[in-house]
């Protein structure tokens, strides 16, 4: 599109515009009346392209990641003046790392780390799901992390929360589980991802 390096260029201004340390920038809160599609594409591995190109600086892709929002009609870069729907052929981010830490009830916190420095606990409002893949019957784990938007959870991430899970008796039956700031989240049958 012609006026795609115009969209691009607006999406980094105003992802710059926010101060360093003071968060998010309030993307949830701005409805733009300018929309439009921009050639960015996350692939499944979390990669981003633009116009068929991976995005090598790093840096630019955490810019970008904080001004993404998932709508009803999908994923958009938006600023306070454009909205540009892009391509996700899964979840936007992956979650690269877990930590298990105490918290301050005594309980275990879950603490994970997406490939664009998002650090995440998960629980009540953030929760941990695991899909079946319907071709391979191999697990998609994900992670929510902010109104809507998932990380994949990495494989050995996954490995790792399996080898921390605990059974439990379900309507299901008894699953595998893992907790983290009092909520638990099934990750499959009992016996079936034991290493």
């Amino acid at each position: 599109m012609a006026n795609d390096k115009p969209g691009l260029d607006g999406v980094i201004a105003a992802a710059k515009a926010q101060a360093p340390g003071r968060g998010l920038p309030p993307v949830h809160l701005w409805n733009p009346a300018h929309c439009g599609e921009i050639d960015i594409v996350i692939k499944k591995d979390g990669l981003w392209f633009h116009e068929g190109t991976p995005i090598g600086r790093e840096a630019l892709v955490r810019l970008f990641s904080t001004v993404l929002r998932k709508d009803p009609d999908g994923f958009h870069l938006v600023t306070p003046v454009e909205k540009m729907k892009i391509t996700v052929e899964d979840a936007p981010f992956i979650a690269t790392r877990v930590d298990r830490l105490q918290n301050e009830g005594g309980g275990e916190t879950l603490k994970f780390l997406t490939n664009v420095g998002d650090e995440v606990e998960a629980g009540p409002e953030n929760e941990i799901r695991v899909e079946m893949c319907s071709a391979t019957g191999e697990p998609r784990p994900y992670l929510h992390v902010r109104r809507g938007l998932e990380a994949l959870i990495a494989r050995p991430v996954f490995y790792e929360l399996v080898e921390m899970a605990q059974e439990r008796d379900t309507p299901e039956g008894p699953r595998l589980g893992v907790a983290s700031n009092g909520a638990w989240f099934p990750v499959g049958p009992a016996g079936a991802h034991r290493l």
